[in-house]
């Protein structure tokens, strides 16, 4: 599966914003091309967590072992927590052995290369091995991010009412 069928998949759930900073936008040059992905209905971008996924498109400083610099080279990253984590990689977030990771295998699902201790998985160039189950994982961490934000919501009602 191509970039444009996982953004196409992904901008059908409710309530989904989509980051996507354009050359020349006030978001940092690094971010351009990329995109990031939260839950939020009211369409202003959360100030206070992170995307629950993102596509990167190129290396980042201190990321580089994916080799998204390469031609065609592009990077799937979800929070999946340690349940799904463990699931897809057979092991816990905190048991990552950074030494045995190839980080720029394709169409594999790894520990993301700075985040992976804490849930996030990552596959560069997902294809056939993979486009089912990270769908699901994205379904997953929408639907995940959507719950956090509705009970930080319904906390921040009852104080209000309280």
């Amino acid at each position: 599966m191509n970039m444009t069928q996982i953004l196409s998949e992904i901008r059908t759930f409710d309530g989904l914003l989509e980051l996507a900073p354009l050359p020349g936008s006030e978001h940092p040059t690094v971010s351009w091309g990329d995109h990031f992905f939260y839950y939020a209905p009211d369409g202003q971008v959360p100030r206070n967590r992170q995307p629950y996924a993102t596509i990167v498109t190129k290396n980042y400083p201190d990321d580089e072992e994916s080799r998204l610099d390469d031609e065609d080279r592009w990077r799937l990253n979800i929070h999946v927590g340690t349940n799904i984590f463990t699931d897809l990689l057979g092991h816990q977030p905190d048991e990552i052995d950074e030494a045995a990771v190839d980080y720029s295998v394709t169409d594999t699902f790894l520990p993301h290369p700075l985040y992976g201790t804490y849930g996030w998985v990552c596959i560069v160039n997902p294809a056939d091995a993979t486009t089912e189950r990270a769908l699901e994982a994205l379904r997953i961490a929408h639907q995940d991010d959507q719950r956090r934000v509705e009970r930080r919501q319904s906390r921040g009602d009852a104080s209000q009412n309280g």
